[in-house]
């Protein structure tokens, strides 16, 4: 039951879409001939006409689209008529084509903005983690007490309110992060040569010399920048980093006492090797009312500390019409940044295709929160999905929004149209990708189904 739900709210999502541009090409004066619901392959479930326009529901329902008389060379419609929308100035055409898009952001903020008024609410943005269970194996986090139901206070000394600040804390704390602080590497330096005060200071440590190495010793906890927790993340700490030798010579003392120098290192490169280790990770959590601040922990070199965990998304309360308002408002923009964000690590390939999911998945994800938080809940999920659909339909691919969008910026930029041909061959290629890519997300979906990950 609650998968229909849950489609149901998808379909209203795309009948708006295409609604937003059949009523702008409407109101300019355009035909519509076509206002399709789903793709027109295979069979046509319904078909009836509404003014001068014909309405159909296609058998193949993930998507939609509105069509003129200028997608149809057989249309008997005069060639100079004002109802082509090929005659319609630049901007008029780029109203028709951005109105979908324009449609799903306002559809999406008056759903929360409904969910606000009338469940007294919206989420923060901020998150209660808790301590689910603990993963197989030998795992730091085994060893610091730290149990199933605990809930995360601080990290370092950082309130943790997010995912995102535990998981950056952890993953920048990791053993042999190719990074170490100039104390940490000064101090290092100094070990060495108290242990080995015959070992020449400058040149290339001489063949055969044997080097004791100092016992190793963990590294102060990281400080990570708010700015970092907010998402960015070109943030480098001051310290020094290691060369590539020096990180080959890191793993290759890893575990040792001594090092027999083959005639190619230095005392700096030792110290700057030996020096990278883990960081220590101070975790404070609440256990039946009580603040805990647990032993330090270090995480494998995989940034990991063995923990699952579970969140839980805080409200916001919302007591009047204006607070609805803004705090509406607030909750879109932060989470179309995310999606921003998101779609850029797409893109440039940070996140890998078997990780994408589609309709199937956001169908069954969104019908479990359904069935487990309620329908608020579900609607807020349906306004991201039409926040989202709205981006995604701003790339500038041929098949999409974007894709027409950016061939109006160009003939506005060089006085005429892009020639034909260009636009059609653009189109198919586009169109060509888009069908290859849905199909790789539905094979995800229906994997990650079988293999019971969603």
């Amino acid at each position: 039951m609650h998968i229909i739900t849950m489609l149901a709210l998808l379909s209203v999502l795309i009948l708006v879409h295409e609604f937003g541009h059949f009523i702008v090409a409407r109101m300019l004066g355009i035909k519509v001939e076509r206002f399709g619901f789903g793709l027109p392959f295979g069979p046509t479930l319904y078909e009836t006409k509404w003014g001068g326009t014909k309405i159909c529901i296609h058998a193949f329902l993930l998507g939609g689209y509105v069509s003129f008389p200028d997608d149809d060379p057989e249309s008997d419609l005069p060639k100079d008529s004002p109802e082509r929308i090929s005659n319609k100035t630049v901007w008029e055409r780029f109203l028709v084509v951005s109105a979908g898009v324009t449609a799903n952001a306002i559809l999406a903020y008056f759903i929360v903005l409904f969910v606000a008024g009338f469940s007294g609410g919206v989420p923060s943005g901020k998150y209660n983690l808790y301590i689910e269970g603990l993963q197989e194996g030998n795992l730091p986090a085994r060893k610091i007490g730290i149990q199933p139901g605990d809930r995360v206070v601080s990290v370092n000394g950082e309130n943790v309110d997010t995912l995102f600040k535990f998981v950056e804390t952890v993953r920048r704390s990791k053993r042999f992060n190719d990074y170490v602080s100039y104390e940490k590497y000064e101090t290092q330096l100094e070990k060495i040569r108290e242990l080995n005060p015959n070992l020449q200071k400058e040149g290339p440590i001489p063949p055969g010399t044997e080097v004791r190495l100092p016992e190793p010793s963990f590294e102060a906890p990281v400080e990570v920048p708010e700015d970092i927790f907010a998402g960015y993340k070109g943030y480098k700490p001051i310290g020094k980093y290691l060369s590539k030798e020096e990180q080959n010579l890191r793993d290759t003392l890893d575990g040792k006492q001594k090092f027999l120098s083959g005639g190619g290192s230095t005392v700096y490169a030792l110290a700057a090797a030996t020096a990278d280790t883990a960081h220590a990770v101070n975790i404070t959590v609440e256990r039946d009312s009580e603040l805990i601040k647990l032993p330090p922990v270090y995480p494998a070199k995989q940034g990991v500390i063995g923990v699952k965990l579970k969140l839980e998304e805080l409200n916001t309360e919302v007591t009047s019409a204006k607070e609805a308002i803004n705090k509406s408002w607030n909750y879109l923009e932060r989470n179309a940044v995310y999606m921003v964000k998101g779609l850029w690590m797409i893109i440039t390939g940070q996140i890998p295709l078997n990780d994408l999911h589609g309709i199937v998945a956001v169908t069954k994800i969104g019908s479990d929160i359904i069935e487990q938080k309620g329908i608020w809940d579900g609607l807020l999920l349906t306004a991201l999905i039409s926040i989202d659909l709205a981006i995604v339909n701003l790339l500038p691919i041929p098949a999409l929004d974007g894709g027409h969008i950016m061939f109006l910026i160009i003939e506005q930029l060089r006085g005429r149209p892009v020639e034909e041909r260009t636009q059609e061959a653009f189109a198919k290629y586009g169109f060509m990708f888009l069908i290859g890519l849905m199909l790789i997300i539905i094979f995800n979906d229906i994997f990650a189904l079988i293999t019971d990950k969603l």
